[in-house]
């Protein structure tokens, strides 16, 4: 069992891309939505939410360690910085985490993403050993403290552990700084099996009533999962990567990766294959709908096409994109093709679902210089935030590993209750809402949060 049945009723949801009133949610046992009825009277045993209602999203990018550095690398000390001189600093900060720490910190984050409209939370997890870089006698603590604070937050979790080998193309191995990144094919299978066993195990003890207090793995182990990720095709050799693919044949799981995040990496990639980082993955035939392209900014209108045939999706953080002047990705041409899109909160600069949203939209604005770009008149009444929102709710369900999301029967119970009250959203039209929330609130504007038909906040 993942979680207690639920029946919410909820004056107006979002049900299928639109506004319903009335609507009876019931959540099974299994932490699923075992019906969703609009235009239903409430019965008396519902629990009346107090606003509109929301699914939840997915954050399907997060380093939850570098929450600790969020703040602290906004000055300049010299002529130049960009990506890569912030690079250096987080690693410095990476090196000092402990294995309690990460989990008290990535609690924290957790809890601020289920305020800010995430449920779910993909971790691109590559903290893997002590500080020394040797392996913990658990090779698995810095994963399952990730699983731990995940449950203690009660946010559902799918841990991507990262395959990591090398500083850049032509390097031999890590930098020292890098030393606790290191992992190959087997070690990151390693990681994956044992969140996925110790999940499993945490499941089997709750459906049998061995565990009953909060707080522990059993109690949250229905909405962990784990799939893997590859850091990026400067830190993972093609042997490396075909390694690891050729053992996950067969396995659905979800794989990450980095890619064309920087101009820098275009051009190193250029010079070590003849070929553009999505191109390359393209050309080598490794990309399926398993895959996700975390960032994809600098992708030309042949790798975009290349993608959509693949089946894959892309995972942009126009925050942390924004943060580390990244550039800004071809929105338009991604959403004209049908490549699935997600967002991801990636250094935790901004833990809001709302503000990502606006911020995706907004960078095109500045570079387009035309307002709602994202927005397709034909659909949604034209409305930005509902196609932006409909479009990051059904990919991040794809990254995460689920078939199903949203206020719809069998998709996991998960939803948000807006303050309707919130500056922003107060006195605007029931029909504007979703528009409000994203492109008009500065403050927290949601009231609950439900994960698995369990209120966690």
């Amino acid at each position: 069992m993942a979680g207690p049945a639920a029946l919410l009723w909820a004056g107006s949801a979002w049900v299928e891309g639109r506004w319903r009133e009335a609507v009876l949610l019931e959540a099974g046992a299994d932490g699923h939505w075992a019906a969703v009825r609009p235009d239903t009277p409430p019965p008396p045993a519902a629990t009346r939410l107090p606003g509109p209602v929301l699914p939840g999203l997915v954050n399907a990018h997060s380093h939850a360690f570098q929450r600790a550095f969020a703040g602290l690398a906004e000055r300049r000390a010299g002529v130049h910085d960009d990506f890569w001189s912030w690079r250096d600093r987080m690693y410095g900060v990476a090196l000092a985490i402990t294995t309690e720490e990460l989990r008290e910190l990535a609690t924290r984050l957790y809890r601020e993403l289920l305020a800010g409209g995430y449920t779910h939370v993909c971790e691109f997890h590559y903290l893997h050993h002590a500080p020394g870089g040797e392996r913990h006698a658990d090779p698995a603590a810095m994963s399952l403290a990730l699983v731990q604070a995940a449950t203690d937050a009660g946010i559902g979790l799918t841990l991507l552990p990262v395959l990591y080998e090398r500083a850049g193309f032509a390097a031999p191995g890590l930098r020292a700084d890098q030393r606790r990144f290191a992992a190959d094919a087997g070690f990151v299978l390693e990681l994956r099996e044992h969140v996925r066993q110790a999940a499993t195990a945490a499941r089997a003890a709750r459906a049998a009533g061995a565990v009953g207090s909060g707080g522990t793995l059993a109690e949250g182990a229905g909405r962990i999962s784990a799939g893997v990720a590859i850091h990026s095709l400067r830190a993972a050799s093609a042997t490396s990567m075909r390694a690891l693919l050729d053992r996950l044949a067969g396995d659905a799981g979800p794989i990450h990766i980095h890619v064309a995040e920087q101009t820098g990496e275009v051009d190193d990639c250029l010079a070590a294959t003849g070929a553009r980082p999505i191109e390359w993955l393209a050309r080598e035939g490794l990309v399926d709908s398993r895959w996700q392209l975390v960032h994809a900014t600098h992708a030309e209108p042949r790798e975009i096409d290349a993608v959509a045939a693949s089946g894959a999706g892309i995972v942009v953080c126009p925050t942390t994109e924004a943060n580390l002047g990244d550039g800004v990705p071809d929105l338009p041409r991604w959403l004209a093709a049908g490549v699935p899109l997600a967002i991801g909160s990636d250094s935790q600069v901004c833990r809001s679902a709302a503000e990502e949203l606006r911020w995706l939209d907004y960078a095109q604005r500045l570079v387009h210089r035309r307002r709602n770009v994202a927005a397709d008149p034909a659909r949604h009444e034209g409305s930005t935030a509902a196609r932006l929102f409909e479009a990051c709710a059904a990919g991040g369900a794809g990254a995460a590993g689920f078939t199903r999301w949203g206020l719809q029967r069998g998709a996991p119970a998960d939803a948000l209750v807006l303050d309707a009250t919130a500056p922003g959203i107060a006195g605007v039209p029931a029909s504007h809402r979703l528009d409000a929330w994203v492109f008009a609130t500065d403050a927290p504007a949601i009231a609950q949060t439900w994960v698995a038909g369990r209120r966690v906040r």
